[in-house]
């Protein structure tokens, strides 16, 4: 939960409460945002107009709801924004039908290198989704919210959460089957 006297101090135009902020929330919106740019680079300039529309809008915050819900919205609107602009085709729901190539990792005879590539895999595959299939994804599972969460942070109705969802897991588990996994989601 978000800390109210941070909050109360940036308010008050607190400098040290900003930073403050920034140093809390930094790291899971960057690696939200990071799986929607093409380059670092792009993910910290998204990054950056995140935090500067958080501090413009503070004081726009209802603080009835949850602080991270807003934060998220703001970073799923500027990863929004920045994908119609790089890249427009790549908000369409449609799957593409690309086969996925990942290396078989029965040559590593390590355990961490299994782990790191079960790791890459997963990440691979994620990153063939369409943004809006992985998106809800990862803010289920990385992020730990709810469905009625997740509509508040992409603004729209839980239904439709529940169905990208579903798709989102329908699809991870047909390009799994190319990849020599079974099908199993591990």
């Amino acid at each position: 939960m978000m800390d109210e006297r941070v909050l109360d101090n940036c308010l008050r135009g607190d400098e040290a409460a900003y930073e403050e902020l920034l140093n809390i929330h930094k790291n899971r919106i960057f690696s939200f945002i990071l799986r929607f740019a093409a380059a670092p680079e792009d993910a910290e300039d998204i990054a950056q107009t995140v935090f500067l529309k958080v501090f413009a809008n503070l004081a726009s915050y209802d603080r009835r709801r949850p602080f991270m819900t807003w934060l998220f919205a703001i970073a799923h609107n500027c990863c929004m924004d920045h994908l119609r602009k790089k890249r427009p085709e790549q908000l369409s729901l449609d799957d593409e039908e690309r086969p996925l190539e990942i290396e078989d990792p029965s040559s590593s005879t390590e355990a961490a290198a299994a782990r790191n590539f079960e790791h890459e895999e997963a990440e691979a595959l994620l990153a063939r989704l369409p943004p809006l299939y992985r998106e809800a994804l990862l803010l289920q599972y990385r992020e730990g919210m709810g469905c009625s969460e997740i509509a508040a942070v992409l603004g729209v109705p839980e239904g439709t959460v529940k169905a990208r969802l579903f798709r989102a897991r329908a699809l991870l588990m047909k390009k799994m089957q190319p990849a020599g996994t079974g099908g199993r989601i591990t």
